[in-house]
């Protein structure tokens, strides 16, 4: 009697050990939450079309939205008071990580130094206190930046290049961001060289774009350079359109603007860096930290031409130009 009970005990102890290991192989994978917060409207043209290029570089790295992840949008909309809302809820949703673009970057810092976080496309992190360095970030922020101050000055040369009569360039900057003070001085310190002299637009609304570019052209030889910014992405159309209207040979910083109607962009491939910041994403789920990880700059520049916009505005793009360019639009 003692032998069965004991060759019972036995066997409920063997079976109880092992149930727990067939429990826990056929749990379900647990998911993983991730938030996104955009700099751009839900509406936009090209807000799918970024989700889309972070969502591939997301599913090359095995992480499908609804099985293994889940993802939360957020639209600021270029707006600072949507900025903030919106990167509070996400956080109070306790994500694993957090993508933001642009200035939602500094919005999500500033509510959170514990929540990993990924930037893209922001110029300056370490100007605008996101990271300690570039090398080494050292806190709860990572991610990709998109322009040196220095190439800013890239743009005043292509205009001087497609359109030689500009003596005079009106800079398009957002005041709400710290480094179009940066962007502006290095396309400043090369005007004097190309006999342009450049002064600053501070707009951010569609009525002040409107009234500050009309002001610009009623003086002849003017050229408008557009530098990277929310509020800049969020009107571009109003801005493509206005440079038409008024015959202003524009340089843009990305190819959408170019593929919109503008008429020269160099700067780098934007969906680039959604893809690389869905790596960056899967190495933090993985167990590595944002300090850890280096930000990392663009790996390539395009410059794009449309060249029916510069028949509409009389231009003829030089040769040299033309076989440097990534792509042509005709």
């Amino acid at each position: 009697m003692r032998d069965l009970n004991r060759r019972g005990v036995m066997g409920l102890a063997s079976g109880a050990a092992a149930w727990p290991l067939a429990a826990r192989a056929q749990q379900p994978e647990r998911i993983r939450r991730i938030g996104v917060l955009m700099s751009l409207a839900a509406h936009d043209p090209l807000s799918p079309v970024r989700v889309a290029a972070f969502m591939l570089g997301l599913q090359q790295a095995g992480w499908v939205d609804g099985r293994n992840v889940r993802i939360d949008y957020r639209w600021g909309a270029g707006d600072p008071d949507r900025y903030r809302t919106y990167a509070a809820e996400l956080i109070a949703l306790a994500p694993d990580v957090i993508v933001g673009v642009g200035p939602a970057a500094v919005a999500l810092q500033r509510a959170t130094r514990s929540v990993p976080i990924v930037f893209v496309q922001v110029t300056d992190p370490v100007g605008r206190g996101l990271v300690a360095s570039l090398a080494r970030p050292g806190g709860n922020v990572t991610g990709f930046t998109q322009f040196e101050f220095s190439m800013s000055g890239k743009w005043l040369e292509l205009l001087k290049q497609i359109a030689p009569r500009v003596t005079r360039a009106a800079v398009l900057r957002d005041p709400t961001i710290a480094s179009g003070i940066g962007q502006f001085g290095a396309i400043q310190s090369v005007s004097p060289s190309l006999g342009i002299e450049v002064s600053p637009l501070d707009v951010s609304e569609a009525d002040e774009i409107e009234r500050a570019i009309a002001a610009f052209t009623r003086e002849a030889n003017g050229g408008l350079v557009v530098i990277s910014g929310p509020a800049a992405a969020n009107h571009r159309s109003l801005i493509i359109k206005l440079a038409t209207q008024h015959r202003l040979p524009a340089v843009y910083p990305y190819r959408y603007y170019v593929a919109d109607g503008g008429l020269i962009s160099y700067g780098p491939d934007s969906l680039d860096q959604y893809r690389r910041a869905a790596s960056y994403v899967d190495r933090i789920l993985g167990g590595e930290k944002p300090a850890d990880l280096p930000v990392q700059q663009p790996t390539k520049y395009e410059l794009v031409i449309n060249l029916k916009t510069a028949k509409a505005l009389g231009l003829t793009v030089p040769d040299m130009l033309l076989a440097r360019a990534d792509e042509v639009i005709e």
